[in-house]
């Protein structure tokens, strides 16, 4: 005979499966959380670890990926987790070279092996194009296009089209109502290339005619759209560099001023720093400068303006004592990069460029230092930020800024 369970016992099993369910529900969350966040059990040790997670992409894709020997399931693009420790990555595909790379990843940290070329094992060198002398080239940022000069004297360019395996060349020659003196007899002319925009369409070319020179920036796709910019601005300017797409903007020294040139309104700006002798443009408006310091000349200073600050900011003055001094910035996810190198020592700082209206450089701290093996001739970072080079001939080195790896290398030349 059914007999209705009391209202005590209702109540305390209702209690407890709410309880249960609740409690499951948690044991769940936390399980999940647990897992995102990178944790495993360890199989050799029993214990609960966090792992990392890293992501594969080689160019070309379709690459095995092993770590630590252990083929990876999937190919390129791929992702995988590891426990945190030394490990070591490889990628590989049929008919390229091996890739590999030892890291020590850290626990719960997120790694991008996304930027690995295979190099092909066989190398094969084909002629696309024939010239019966070369004076000068410059290849766009993008390797899309390359200007070829013949003659040094002729100012007559090949504007080469390398998008495609069939190359298409067309002429492009500067009018001579853009140069000085072009119809002088007996003038020597020299046209020299310097250097192309970053949107690939412009180039700067340099032309010497006796003892003179002038620059003068043309247009790849309309030769009547040339300009000279000595003529425009009349002044001596050396170290012109491009800033932006349009070719009508570039920083330029005049004399030891650092000033700005707009072509298309005719303007030029102020001294924007002052006793340069070197200076480099990161993006479109970060200038990085070798200098003298104004109140000792016997001093070298290294700095960096920004296009709107109120002045220049100086963060180092030293005795160069005849040591190379070279500085070089980037940008790496979320953090300002600035490296400074004199004689062999390379120090590099992090954090964010100081403030256009302060001369307060303390947001910029030390992240690393090293010494190379000889003077630095060359410095620069690589286009995504993540690696600072520096060269001296032959010799290499780089710095991993994610990982702060060295790595050294030296280029052998065949007899």
């Amino acid at each position: 005979m059914y007999r209705r369970p009391s209202k005590k016992r209702e109540i305390t099993m209702r209690v407890i499966t709410y309880t249960a369910m609740v409690l499951s529900v948690l044991a769940i969350v936390s399980v999940l959380i647990f897992l995102i966040l990178g944790y495993r059990i360890d199989t050799d040790n029993g214990k609960i670890e966090q792992s990392a997670l890293l992501q594969y992409d080689t160019n070309p894709s379709g690459a095995t990926v092993t770590v630590d020997g252990k083929t990876l399931g999937s190919k390129t693009s791929t992702k995988s987790t590891v426990l945190a420790g030394t490990h070591i990555f490889t990628m590989q595909k049929d008919g390229y070279e091996l890739w590999q790379k030892t890291l020590d990843v850290k626990a719960g940290t997120l790694t991008w092996l996304n930027y690995t070329r295979l190099v092909p094992k066989n190398l094969k060198a084909q002629s696309v194009a024939s010239y019966s002398t070369i004076y000068g080239s410059l290849g766009t940022t993008d390797g899309n296009t390359m200007i070829v000069q013949q003659s040094a004297s002729i100012p007559t360019f090949q504007i080469v089209d390398l998008r495609s395996d069939t190359i298409k060349s067309t002429n492009f020659t500067i009018p001579a109502n853009f140069y000085s003196e072009a119809s002088t007899a007996g003038m020597v002319h020299t046209f020299t290339l310097n250097q192309w925009d970053s949107g690939g369409r412009y180039v700067l070319v340099q032309h010497t005619y006796g003892d003179k020179k002038e620059w003068l920036v043309i247009d790849t796709k309309d030769p009547n759209a040339t300009k000279n910019i000595t003529t425009l601005f009349d002044l001596d300017l050396t170290q012109l560099v491009f800033s932006g797409t349009s070719g009508n903007i570039l920083y330029a020294l005049s004399g030891t001023d650092l000033r700005q040139l707009d072509l298309s309104a005719g303007t030029i700006s102020r001294a924007l720093v002052s006793g340069v002798s070197s200076f480099s443009l990161y993006q479109t408006n970060v200038i990085t400068y070798v200098g003298t310091d104004a109140s000792d000349p016997n001093k070298t200073v290294v700095g960096l303006y920004r296009e709107g600050d109120n002045a220049p900011h100086v963060l180092r003055s030293v005795v160069a004592n005849g040591e190379p001094i070279h500085i070089a910035t980037s940008h790496y996810f979320n953090q300002d990069y600035v490296a400074i190198s004199q004689g062999k020592r390379v120090d590099i700082t992090s954090g964010s460029y100081p403030s256009s209206s302060s001369d307060d450089i303390s947001s910029l701290g030390a992240f690393a230092s090293f010494t190379f093996s000889t003077n630095v001739d060359t410095m620069s970072f690589s286009p995504k930020g993540d690696y600072l080079v520096v060269q001296s001939g032959a010799a290499f080195e780089s710095y991993d800024i994610e990982h702060r790896l060295m790595a050294d290398y030296t280029l052998i030349t065949e007899p």
